[in-house]
């Protein structure tokens, strides 16, 4: 196995001269590896997402069936990833890595395969749900595999961090080339092909890893199933809690009491051991909270981005096909706020790329909020492209900042630390798609009823309204009161077009004051600290 340790001849000048620990061509490849493998985990996590209403006709499922293939694929993965720390200690990531893409390519397999309706569909995505679980990881050590320590939290770092955010926009991208060569199978067979690659890359360019110890015993067994019931209760509720609404679906309280009970009874079993499957002391520190609580809070906020925008013009009736140049748009600009991470960030700036990025998404979200139903992708180039650039600059300086602790207490917390970080992306994503969602499906009917108010037969602009929508249908029907009747539904589809469109306002207005109130307290925050640092300093004494 080839290590940086065992790079000892004096004269590698190119390696030398290139700043990296092993020839620029090796490097190369690694790099690429960690673009693959981040590509074939996140593509796979949004194909259903992006392209729901299309595979919905094919599976012959209705929208709401077709969710069960996003909530079959997080039950696993938001879990999965938490047994690595041990798994990885004992056996090694790169073999769990391989076992995991050859099931990966297995999965996508039988999606070409066997799955023609529903049920075979939502079996296929929970086996592909577990074996994306650690890829992620791997795309972050292969990224910085070939970069000296000094620029492992810099430079690596921040190239690692863009890839896990360049999957929705390249997934966009891809999506109408793909259904139109292959449909739904297409795009599993472009899947299933990203993990060849990817299993090539990971069995030829193997990791640093540390002296593999035996640490897994029973009670971690018991203590993982226990949190991938819990967390995966979660992960189901939070994706079909919107569709199948909070409040009407018993199931969804129950799936959230057995997240509580099966969680409470894993924090009890943790924290009486001597070598926990999770550390909770250090996960509950206000350190690891702190950080927690800010890359969740930027993942709700960039639903602006991934629930919002899209959603948005879906509900216009526009296609896949015309938003291809406003996520090319996205994707330079999250490309741009990696670079910009890459060449700028240092220890101690990480406050500077939270305040800006902050404020892009603030500035991005408030444009955004004066939408209207004749707004086209076109119209939110600039808007959409703030969001994007403030998402590559937060990232990247979030975890920087966090995982210089991590370092510190040795490097069994380095792979926890990633672990926090990617299950906050996963449970983030799925909280800011709720959370949104419902609040737009709500303020859609308030809008709606608002507007509904105002139909009156009584008044003119409203009959002269029903009038012209009727008299679309004039040439096919004569009855004066059929006609009357679909200009009444053709006004009230119309009516709820525009209520969509000021919920949808009303959520990017919501996003808006979130992030500006995260700038605020930031500032506030970072005031208070100069103050008191200046109060504690010594005052000069005068010359005698």
């Amino acid at each position: 196995m080839s290590t940086p340790e065992a790079s000892t001849v004096p004269a590698a000048p190119q390696p030398a001269r290139m700043g990296l620990l092993m020839p620029p061509g090796r490097a190369l490849a690694y790099m690429l590896a960690s673009v693959t493998l981040a590509m074939t985990q996140q593509i796979g996590a949004n194909l259903v997402n992006t392209n729901i209403y299309q595979i919905q006709g094919e599976l012959g499922a209705t929208v709401a069936e077709t969710n069960w293939l996003i909530a079959a694929y997080m039950a696993p993965n938001v879990s999965l990833s938490i047994a690595l720390i041990k798994i990885r200690m004992q056996y090694g990531l790169r073999n769990f890595a391989e076992i995991s893409l050859a099931g990966f390519v297995l999965a996508a397999f039988l999606n070409l395969a066997f799955v023609h309706d529903l049920p075979s569909a939502v079996v296929v995505r929970f086996m592909s749900g577990m074996a994306a679980a650690p890829m992620s990881s791997l795309a972050f050590f292969y990224m910085i595999e070939p970069l000296p320590p000094e620029k492992k939290l810099t430079v690596g770092l921040s190239l690692a961090l863009t890839n896990t955010t360049l999957g929705i926009p390249v997934t966009r991208l891809i999506s109408p080339w793909l259904l139109d060569l292959g449909g739904f199978h297409g795009l599993t067979l472009f899947e299933m092909g990203l993990a060849m690659v990817a299993f090539g890359f990971v069995y030829a360019l193997p990791l640093t890893t540390p002296p593999r110890i035996k640490w897994i015993g029973p009670f971690d067994i018991v203590s993982y199933l226990l949190i991938a019931i819990g967390f995966g209760s979660i992960a189901v509720a939070l994706s079909l809690g919107r569709i199948y609404w909070w409040f009407e679906a018993p199931w969804l309280g129950w799936l959230f009491a057995a997240a509580v009970i099966c969680l409470t009874l894993a924090v009890i079993i943790e924290l009486h051991r001597d070598s926990p499957l999770i550390d909770i002391r250090w996960l509950t520190s206000p350190a690891t909270l702190h950080f927690a609580g800010a890359i969740l809070l930027l993942r709700v906020v960039l639903a602006e981005q991934t629930v919002g925008a899209s959603n948005f013009f879906q509900a216009l009736g526009i296609q896949n096909e015309q938003t291809l140049p406003l996520y090319g748009v996205i994707l330079c600009a999250i490309l741009a706020g990696g670079v910009t991470c890459a060449l700028l960030l240092r220890p101690g700036r990480e406050n500077w790329f939270y305040g800006t990025a902050l404020a892009c998404v603030a500035l991005g979200a408030w444009l955004d909020s004066g939408a209207t139903s004749q707004t086209r992708p076109h119209d939110i180039w600039l808007s959409q492209a703030l969001v994007a650039y403030g998402s590559g600059l937060f990232l990247p300086a979030a975890m920087a900042q966090g995982m210089g602790g991590a370092i510190a207490r040795g490097p069994i917390y380095i792979l926890s630390f990633i672990t926090v970080f990617l299950f906050t992306q996963s449970i983030g994503g799925l909280l800011g798609s709720a959370l949104f969602g419902s609040f737009i499906t709500l303020r859609t009917s308030f809008h709606y009823n608002a507007l509904a108010e105002h139909f009156v037969m009584s008044q003119p602009l409203f009959a002269e309204r029903i009038s012209q929508y009727g008299s679309i249908y004039s040439h096919v029907l004569n009855d004066p009161a059929l006609l009357r009747a679909e200009g009444v539904t053709l006004l009230a589809q119309r009516a709820t077009q525009e209520a969509i469109v000021l919920a949808y306002n009303d959520a990017f207005m919501l996003i808006s004051a979130i992030a500006g109130l995260a700038l605020i307290g930031l500032l506030s925050h970072l005031a208070y600290l100069q103050l008191r640092s200046r109060a504690a300093a010594p005052t000069a004494q005068p010359a005698p």
